[in-house]
């Protein structure tokens, strides 16, 4: 078992918050009218009139204390339809294997489409879609319901059942929403892969889970070209024999190939709305995949009814978002933010897809995705808004970001100085702008923590732990601690944790994955510390931890110090226990174009973690790589390079087909046998 790094050598939170909501968003938020509703209709402790912390306090305590009636609340509130009642809310909590609503049937599909049925809203767009070209065009609900129920009933009758399995290999495109609400309008159990993913990538996941149903692209585009994926395309018809249909959708064109379907033939002609299988609440909705950096993928299976009041509760809550927001998140269709932003639906918002790279032309394209489209909430990833802070650009200042009202963060902590700048940024402007840096898990397809719309934001910090998320920090002897580095634990179920992983009949890698340090909690594998005001600030991943000394610190702390200096792109810092009792701890730079990794900027680092971090975590060498290793998600890849450094064989420490860019494998493999010389 880990020990928890200490927090000694930490600096000390800042006082003062960087953002104060102001008294009409507070009043104006969807939590504040829920939790007044939740006091007064399911015995939720009632708001502490001027203290916005108290009450958030107060009503998140109440919802880890008394589960069944918060989730009872949640699915009232949002006016979930079950067409079964249901018997009770939570049947067992034990975890894994809890049960949540047995007997109740619903639809997911359904829910995300009932804007359409509002007849005010028909003709208003239900997605704004943008690619390279940076021009939305627009699907309105009606086109987006009928699409829906014209391919649902086609996947009928092609045989498709209720817990059958379809695949898309898609971008982030309308079809892939369409594909999805339509998969489980049917009952049916969607996956995808985005295709900038190789065959081999691609195989390590739907070989899993068997699909009936292909979607695929000819190709896309990205960073201003056309990336043909047709050959790909063959491969993967191969090597999925259970497939019973292929669907073409012709992005860049191209005709359908022998034996495939044409998406247009499937889609249109319908006048009738969709028929939504009623299924029950733990029915299967879609199967995502963990890393997979040593070994297969884990092909986590998710509820229908769990994602749905998770969604509910994070997009209408915790986001607030509603029919008047357009919601906008750059993700690919590889990685659970895309789920996450198909989830804007529920709550009525227009949901924005960019089908292209966050670079192109420029590294404002993202930004100019919000200006284009009147993004209201404007999710993004920490690395790009560091990115954007070392190019030196103003995008609020330079661009009309005037509907933004908030960017939210997430895929690794954002750093103090992405906080400062991204404040400043709209500053300049005028704009008022929340900064919701967030941290949840594929795991879940949600938050742990993170954004709360009532709450001040202090610097470097999540905001809280989410409502109906029992988040603590643990040491090793499973003690909660406050104000000090633990474990990241969740100690009751959540209804969106996995209802199982496929191909584990018996559960053991289920349980091994997050059950086996704290027995019946779930431990999810990050540091975290939560302060005393009750927010939460995220360390890096327990399982890369840096020990010097004895004393622990997350790889995050190192990366956020060091990529302050402008000559560094990004890092990787790797701390190898040696056979002899030593401790190796190297930290490999890819320098910003133009710097030289020279004695001089060597002292700089060192100086830097010396004082702002510990002199025990100075790195013992300081080495230029020419670039850091990435998951297909975009996570730095810190275990399989430790592998690597001890000795191991390149194809015995990582898939290759989990990895952004195989090739940078192999200069951490020769780092490896050069010092065993």
């Amino acid at each position: 078992m880990t020990t928890a790094p200490q927090s000694d050598d930490r600096p000390e939170p800042q006082p003062q918050p960087l953002w104060q909501p102001g008294p009409d968003r507070i009043a104006g938020a969807q939590i504040t009218r829920f939790h007044t509703w939740a006091a007064r209709h399911h015995g939720a402790p009632a708001p502490t009139p001027g203290d916005p912390a108290a009450s958030y306090a107060d009503l998140h305590r109440w919802s880890v204390d008394d589960l069944a009636a918060f989730w009872r609340a949640t699915a009232e509130w949002f006016d979930v339809r079950f067409t079964a009642a249901y018997d009770t809310v939570l049947a067992d909590r034990t975890m894994p294997g809890a049960r949540w609503f047995p007997g109740a049937t619903l639809n997911y599909a359904e829910h995300a489409l009932r804007a359409a049925e509002d007849p005010a809203r028909a003709d208003t767009p239900a997605l704004l879609y943008v690619d390279e070209t940076h021009e939305p065009t627009p699907v309105t609900w009606a086109d987006l319901r009928a699409q829906v129920a014209a391919l649902a009933a086609a996947l009928r009758r092609l045989g498709v059942r209720p817990g059958d399995r379809v695949s898309g290999y898609v971008p982030n495109i309308p079809q892939a929403v369409v594909a999805l609400l339509a998969s489980a309008a049917v009952g049916a159990v969607w996956t995808s892969c985005a295709p900038d993913f190789g065959a081999r990538s691609v195989l390590d996941r739907f070989q899993q889970i068997e699909p009936v149903v292909l979607f695929t692209v000819d190709g896309y585009r990205y960073g201003g070209k056309e990336h043909d994926r047709r050959d790909t395309v063959t491969e993967l018809r191969a090597e999925l024999p259970t497939l019973r249909a292929v669907v073409h959708i012709p992005l860049l064109g191209t005709p359908a190939p022998e034996g495939a379907l044409n998406w247009s033939d499937l889609t249109t002609g319908s006048t009738e709305p969709p028929v939504y299988e009623q299924v029950p609440f733990d029915h299967p909705l879609w199967v995502l995949y963990s890393s997979g950096t040593t070994g297969l993928p884990k092909a986590l299976v998710q509820s229908q009814g769990g994602i749905l009041l998770e969604h509910l509760k994070q997009t209408g809550l915790h986001c607030d978002l509603g029919p008047d927001d357009r919601f906008f998140w750059y993700t690919s269709t590889g990685w659970m933010m895309w789920n996450f932003l198909v989830a804007g639906l529920l709550v009525g918002a227009t949901i924005v897809l960019y089908d292209g790279s966050p670079g192109h032309p420029d590294i404002a394209a993202q930004w100019r995705v919000a200006e284009t489209t009147r993004a209201t909430v404007f999710g993004t990833s920490a690395a790009y808004v560091m990115a954007c802070r070392k190019a030196g650009i103003h995008p609020a200042r330079d661009l009309d970001l005037s509907a933004v009202t908030c960017v939210a963060t997430t895929g690794s902590p954002l750093p103090p100085d992405g906080f400062r700048w991204l404040h400043d940024a709209f500053a300049e402007s005028g704009a008022d702008l929340w900064t919701a840096s967030v941290s949840g898990g594929t795991d879940v397809c949600s938050c742990f923590a993170g954004a709360v719309p009532t709450l001040p934001v202090h610097i470097g910090e999540l905001q809280a732990p989410c409502l109906g998320t029992d988040l603590q920090a643990w040491d090793p002897q499973g003690t909660p601690v406050t104000e000090e580095v633990g474990e990241l634990v969740v100690t009751q179920p959540m209804p969106s944790m996995p209802i199982r992983f496929w191909n584990d009949p018996d559960g053991s890698r289920y349980h091994d994955s997050y059950f086996d340090m704290y027995p019946g909690v779930w431990r999810h594998g990050d540091w975290i510390t939560v302060t005393s005001r009750g927010s939460v600030v995220i360390h890096g991943r327990s399982d890369s931890t840096l020990n010097r000394q004895g004393v622990r610190m997350g790889s995050a702390d190192i990366y956020e110090a060091v990529e302050r200096l402008p000559e560094i792109r990004e890092s990787l810092v790797i701390g190898l226990e040696l056979p002899d009792g030593g401790y190796w701890m190297p930290l490999f730079v890819h320098l910003a174009p133009g710097a030289t990794l020279d004695d001089a900027l060597r002292d700089r680092i060192k100086r830097t973690i010396r004082e702002e971090l510990s002199p025990r975590h100075v790195p013992d060498d300081i080495i230029e790589a020419p670039g850091v290793p990435h998951t297909l998600t975009g996570k730095r890849i810190e275990v399989p390079v430790k592998r690597l450094l001890q000795g191991t064989p390149l194809d015995k420490a990582v898939n290759p087909g989990s990895v952004d860019n195989l090739e940078l494998l192999r200069f951490y493999e020769k780092v490896a046998r050069d010092r065993a010389k």
